[in-house]
């Protein structure tokens, strides 16, 4: 897991057939300070109705986002999984 800023949105013209109704969003990971990008942007799928600006805990575990997909093929990796308050 991985604290994040959502710093936007993206739309595809073509989609896996797993990730049809559920928006991706551009994230920016951050180092455990919360002040350090650490890594590229990636994108992940949210089901929590998430927006740009807004911190984020985002995870990499290939299998649980692919049960959330009901898709045990989906190439999808990340997942917005929660909203922290701040």
């Amino acid at each position: 897991m991985l604290n994040g800023l959502v710093i936007g949105t993206a739309t595809a013209t073509l989609r896996h057939p797993s990730m049809q109704g559920w928006r991706l969003l551009v994230v920016q990971p951050f180092a455990t300070d919360g002040k350090t990008p650490d890594g590229e942007p990636i994108l992940a799928v949210d089901c929590l109705g998430a927006g740009v600006g807004q911190w984020v805990i985002i995870s990499s575990d290939g299998q649980g986002t692919r049960e959330l997909l009901g898709s045990p093929t989906s190439p999808v990796r990340w997942s917005v999984i929660g909203i922290p308050d701040r």
